[in-house]
């Protein structure tokens, strides 16, 4: 019984949500951009910290890496925002 009730109110908030107005073309656009550069800053942090691995032994791998990858997503989000 509990489920079902449960399972009513669910369904209900998520056609009402549905039932929401449309983001307007700017919030689109916002949106597009916050992804470009969440994209462009971890795509850069990936590559950076791969090429800091390369180099190094022991700790000084991790602290390369680290800072491959650090230097890497701020290039990455500077070329994308």
């Amino acid at each position: 019984m509990k489920l079902k009730a449960f399972s009513f109110v669910v369904v209900s908030a998520g056609l009402l949500a549905a039932c929401g107005p449309a983001p307007t073309p700017q919030q689109q656009a916002a949106r597009q951009h916050e992804i470009a550069c969440l994209s462009g800053t971890l795509g850069g942090a990936l590559i950076g910290g791969a090429i800091g691995n390369q180099f190094g032994g022991g700790s000084g791998k991790s602290i390369l890496t680290a800072a491959g990858a650090a230097a890497g997503g701020f290039e990455g989000q500077r070329y994308a925002c």
